[in-house]
């Protein structure tokens, strides 16, 4: 997903289209931050909490890309959004993602370097062509910001890549994936982003979505799922017994390591104790409003 408007900070002080001002902070979960803290509570504190800088990947900058011009390919008439304006779309949609973010021309040494990542880019863009016809589809919505506060006070908020809903009133998600179709661990890690996206667009609109579906454009494979109320109302539970350890978390400052292989890919191995590492000092849970649900974790 696109990460340039996004804020997965525990509370987002100022949500876009409302002054600073106007809104107090919200302390929120996102489907990123979840995953983070179930793989490793220290992750999460790093990334949600300290707000460590990370360096950017190629890999990252490309799923950011892809989102980018499919994106502005929805906002085209149906009959244009064909391969040729895709291709179109690239060079203009990197010109402007390295205006918000210079740092990322620092991810290749040269013009070559730079144009065969851009045409490894615009594969997966060809890739995307043969999974779905664009032009016998007319989304909702595309990069829809979704909140919903929870019975129990616990506020879910993400960006879905796509809403798109029949003319029979059905809702299908839709989440573009630029790395290659997941193995059973991974599977599971896609399909919790997508059941969380689900639950929060349930309780926000009163709409069960009928269908997930996962694009993974590297190997051309879609992965379509179907939920049910039951199991979402499950899955809104593991939320809040997630949520209530994090807050736990958070007024005590202990966020322990969780080591796995997964270490080898994690930017702040450098300062992990449990990679001899040390830790910078907790900056301490940030304060929100009372809120239901939430007063009583964070008050102690």
């Amino acid at each position: 997903m696109a990460q340039s408007a996004r804020s997965d900070h525990p509370t987002d002080p100022h949500p876009a289209g409302q002054p600073q001002q106007d809104r107090p902070r919200r302390l929120a979960l996102s489907p990123s931050r979840a995953s983070d803290f179930k793989q490793c509570p220290l992750l999460y504190r790093f990334r949600a909490v300290d707000r460590l800088p990370e360096t950017p990947t190629r890999a990252q900058t490309r799923g950011t890309l892809v989102h980018s011009v499919l994106e502005r390919l929805f906002e085209l008439p149906a009959e244009r959004r064909d391969r040729d304006t895709a291709a179109e779309l690239l060079a203009p949609a990197w010109r402007e993602l390295t205006a918000e973010q210079p740092e990322l021309a620092d991810l290749f040494s040269g013009e070559p370097e730079l144009d065969d990542w851009l045409k490894s880019t615009g594969e997966l863009l060809e890739a995307y062509f043969e999974l779905e016809d664009p032009q016998r589809i007319e989304p909702e919505a595309c990069e829809q910001r979704v909140e919903t506060e929870l019975d129990s006070g616990l506020v879910l908020r993400g960006f879905i890549d796509r809403v798109d809903v029949a003319p029979t009133g059905e809702v299908r998600l839709v989440d573009y994936k630029t790395g290659s179709a997941p193995r059973q661990l991974n599977e599971a890690k896609a399909l919790f982003q997508m059941k969380f996206y689900a639950l929060a667009l349930w309780r926000s609109r009163g709409e069960l979505p009928s269908r997930l579906l996962l694009m993974y454009l590297a190997d051309r494979q879609s992965l379509a799922y179907t939920p049910d109320e039951a199991e979402l109302n499950r899955f809104e539970r593991t939320l809040e017994a997630i949520w209530q350890a994090i807050l736990r978390a958070g007024r005590s400052g202990d966020f322990r390591p969780s080591p796995s292989r997964l270490c080898g890919f994690c930017d702040f191995k450098p300062v992990c104790p449990a990679h001899g590492g040390t830790a910078p000092p907790y900056p301490g849970w940030p304060e929100a409003p009372e809120s239901p649900g939430l007063s009583s974790a964070t008050d102690g």
